[in-house]
C-alpha cells in the first residue's frame, strides 16, 4: 500500500506500516474511512461516559483511548511509538514529558491558572508535540482534549467543524496555530478550537 500524507502528518515507517490489520485495505482513502470508522466507535465510547479529569489525564488513559481508536486498524494501537518521528520527543522520554504535562494541567485546573478553553488547547498543543505513537497523534490527542473540556463542564471544541486530516484551508491553519504554540503563542490556537 502507498501511504500519502497532508502536510504535517506523521508517516509510518515500514515495520508499522507492516502492522496494519486489515489485508482488504489497498488505497489510503480507504484507510482513511476504515481509521475514522474505528474512531467513530471509540467516540461514542468515551461521550457516553462521564469522566473527571484526574482520571483523563493518566499514562494509562491516554493509551487506553488510542488503543480504542485504532484497534481494529494498527497492531500497535494504544502502544507508544518506538522511532523517532518528524515530531515529537525523545522515545525515552515520552512518559516522562507526558507525566509532566498531566501534572500541568491538574494543576491549571486546580488554581484556575487559564480559563478552561486556553487549558484544553495548552494541553492538545503539547500532547501533540510529546507525539506519543507511531500514528494518529493528532487525531488522539483531539478528542481527549473533547474529553477533558467535558469532564470541566464545558462544551467539546469544534476544531473548524470539518475532517483535519485532509488537505485545506482549514488544516493549515490548524498546523499554522500549533507552530505559534511551540513560539509560546496561544491566542491563534485558543481561536482555532471554537472554529
Amino acid at each position: 500500500m502507498k501511504f500519502n500524507y497532508p502536510y504535517g502528518a506523521t508517516p509510518v515507517n515500514e515495520d508499522e506500516a507492516a502492522d496494519l490489520i486489515p489485508t482488504h485495505i489497498y488505497l489510503q482513502e480507504e484507510l482513511n474511512e476504515y481509521e475514522q470508522a474505528n474512531i467513530l466507535i471509540a467516540s461514542k465510547k468515551y461521550f457516553s461516559k462521564s469522566y473527571k479529569y484526574s482520571d483523563i489525564l493518566t499514562f494509562n488513559f491516554l493509551l487506553e483511548v488510542h488503543k480504542d481508536m485504532f484497534d481494529e486498524t494498527w497492531k500497535w494501537a494504544g502502544k507508544t511509538r518506538k522511532t523517532i518521528k518528524n515530531i515529537g520527543v525523545e522515545v525515552s522520554q515520552i512518559f516522562d514529558q507526558t507525566k509532566n504535562l498531566s501534572d500541568d494541567v491538574k494543576y491549571w485546573i486546580e488554581n484556575k491558572t487559564y480559563p478552561n478553553d486556553e487549558i484544553g488547547a495548552r494541553f492538545h498543543h503539547r500532547l501533540v508535540k510529546i507525539h506519543l505513537f507511531p500514528n494518529g497523534n493528532g487525531r488522539h490527542a483531539r478528542l481527549i482534549t473533547d474529553i477533558l473540556m467535558k469532564s470541566l463542564g464545558e462544551s467539546i471544541f469544534t476544531w473548524g467543524n470539518i475532517d483535519l486530516y485532509h488537505e485545506g484551508k482549514i488544516r493549515s491553519k490548524y498546523i499554522a496555530a500549533l507552530i505559534e504554540a511551540d513560539n509560546n503563542n496561544y491566542k491563534p490556537l485558543i481561536g482555532f478550537v471554537r472554529l
